[in-house]
C-alpha cells in the first residue's frame, strides 16, 4: 500500500489565481514521484478549477452534508462533489466540530452518505488535550478516552465491508497549527490503539486493512518518523501544503 499524502488548504489561499499557482507548483514538482498516493483538498470555490487542472492527481473536499440535495441553505451535497470530480472528502476535521459544533452523530451520517455514493471519506479523530487530568488530579489517557469514544459513535452502524474505504486521520488538537507536532512514541500509541478499537468493533482483519495518517504540524523534517518510523499511512497536511517546495519534499519524503 503507497503512502497517502492529503493536503488540506482549509480556508486559503484568497485568490482563485493564487490556488492555481499554487496547484500548479505542486503538481509540476511532484509529477515524476511515483510509490505514493497525493490528494489535494481546495476550498468548494476552487473546486471546479483544481479538477480541470488535476490530471493523475486526486481531488478531495473539505466537507459535505448529510444529504444528497434539499432545502438546506449553504450546503453542499456529496452528490454535488461527486459530480464535480471529486475523489475524497474529509469529514469530521477538528475544527468544523470546533467552530461548527459537529457532533460524531452528524460524523456518523456524513460518512454514510459519502460511503453510499462512492467516494472516499477521511475521517478525522483526534484529543483535544495532550496532557489530562481528572477530578481526583489524576492523570488520564486523553487520546483512548476521546477517540475511543469517536471511532465508536462516528463509525456506528456502517458495516465491516465498508469501513475498509474509510481513511482514519488522527490529529491530536493540541498539535494542529501549534508547531508541535505529536511525538512518534505518542503517535505510536495512537496507532496501535485505533487498530485495537477496530478489531473489537469489527476484526482484526479489517483493522490491519484501514488506513490511519497523521496529521498535526507535519513537516518535511518530521513525515518520516510518522511514515516509516511507526509504519502510519500516510499524513495529513494543512499549513505545510501552502507551501508548494515545502509539500513536494514532505511527499517525496514519505516514500
Amino acid at each position: 500500500m503507497n503512502p497517502l499524502i492529503i493536503a488540506n488548504w482549509k480556508m486559503n489561499p484568497v485568490t482563485l489565481k493564487e490556488a492555481e499557482r499554487l496547484f500548479g507548483t505542486v503538481k509540476k514538482e511532484i509529477e515524476e514521484v511515483e510509490g505514493v498516493e497525493v490528494v489535494v483538498c481546495p476550498p468548494f470555490a476552487y473546486l471546479p478549477k483544481i479538477i480541470s487542472l488535476a490530471g493523475d492527481l486526486a481531488i478531495g473536499a473539505q466537507n459535505c452534508f448529510y444529504q444528497e440535495k434539499g432545502a438546506y441553505t449553504g450546503e453542499v451535497s456529496p452528490l454535488m462533489l461527486k459530480d464535480l470530480g471529486c475523489q475524497y472528502i474529509i469529514v469530521g476535521h477538528s475544527e468544523r466540530r470546533k467552530y461548527f459544533q459537529e457532533t460524531d452523530e452528524g460524523v456518523n451520517n456524513k460518512l454514510k452518505i459519502v460511503l453510499k455514493n462512492l467516494l472516499k471519506p477521511i475521517l478525522c479523530i483526534g484529543e483535544e488535550a495532550r496532557d489530562a487530568f481528572n477530578s481526583s488530579g489524576r492523570p488520564v489517557n486523553e487520546m483512548s478516552l476521546v477517540v475511543g469514544e469517536q471511532l465508536a459513535k462516528d463509525l456506528n452502524g456502517i458495516s465491516a465491508s465498508r469501513v475498509v474505504e474509510i481513511t482514519i486521520a488522527y490529529e491530536p488538537i493540541w498539535a494542529i497549527g501549534t508547531g508541535l507536532p505529536c511525538l512518534s512514541d505518542d503517535a505510536m500509541k495512537a496507532v496501535l490503539f485505533i487498530r485495537k478499537t477496530l478489531t473489537n468493533l469489527y476484526n482484526r482483519s479489517v483493522a490491519e486493512r484501514v488506513r490511519i495518517l497523521y496529521g498535526g504540524s507535519v513537516t518535511s523534517q518530521n513525515v518520516i518518523d510518522y511514515v516509516k518510523g511507526i509504519n502510519m499511512n500516510g499524513v495529513l497536511v494543512g499549513a505545510a501544503s501552502l507551501n508548494a517546495s515545502e509539500f513536494a519534499k514532505i511527499v517525496k519524503r514519505a516514500i
